[in-house]
């Protein structure tokens, strides 16, 4: 068996494609059920079982072992490190952690910023020298800065649909964020086969839509 934990969401949706692509066993109903745990056999690869989880609880699924393998966006790695090999770029779920806020608030120093990203807002903020109060939210982000609850956001931004559709403007854009192909470490060394097997069907679906 090998486990794979997948963050729900944005990030699913991005690569179901490419993991099709790559001929790889995935339930039918992966994207349309409210289960959680998904089993497929595989000839090749046995029995493959999917925990569907939120993004920032993948890495720890993959470090403590309960899942093999894992795909999550590069902003919850950098923001929460586990001890974990990132071993693939899927260019997949593609979008950029930006700095955004009210075409107003542009030209104004920011005090206060509304985030799902204290650390890397920080690290943000403190590079352009400034000292701002960091507010973490958990979802609709966007919120505080319509209601002045925060004259910045620090946020990822796909199409730009959402803030436009509440009047917000892309300030910065700091970081390219893409999903990511993370393992755990034990099973890397014990379920290497499988593993790379995995990547290398990957890596030849990626390669060829580059070469076209």
């Amino acid at each position: 068996m090998i486990t794979i934990a997948l963050a729900k969401g944005r990030t699913l949706e991005g690569i179901l494609p490419l993991w099709t692509a790559a001929n790889l066993p995935v339930p039918a109903d992966l994207d349309d059920s409210r289960a959680l745990v998904f089993e497929e056999s595989s000839e090749q690869y046995g029995i493959v079982r999917f925990l569907l989880a939120k993004p920032a609880d993948v890495p720890t699924y993959v470090s403590f072992g309960v899942a093999d393998i894992g795909i999550v966006g590069k902003d919850v790695l950098i923001e929460n490190p586990k001890d974990v090999y990132e071993l693939l770029d899927l260019q997949a779920a593609q979008c950029k952690l930006c700095v955004a806020g009210r075409p107003e608030d542009k030209d104004t120093r920011p005090r206060r910023v509304a985030t799902k990203y204290p650390r890397l807002a920080d690290q943000y903020f403190r590079s352009q020298g400034v000292s701002v109060e960091l507010v973490t939210l958990s979802g609709s982000i966007e919120l505080a800065a319509v209601i002045g609850l925060a004259d910045r956001i620090f946020d990822l931004v796909q199409t730009g649909a959402t803030l436009a559709a509440n009047g917000l403007v892309v300030f910065d854009e700091v970081l390219d964020v893409s999903a990511r192909l993370i393992a755990n470490r034990s099973s890397y060394r014990m379920k290497r086969n499988l593993v790379d097997e995995i990547s290398r069907r990957i890596t030849s679906v990626l390669a060829a839509e580059v070469g076209r």
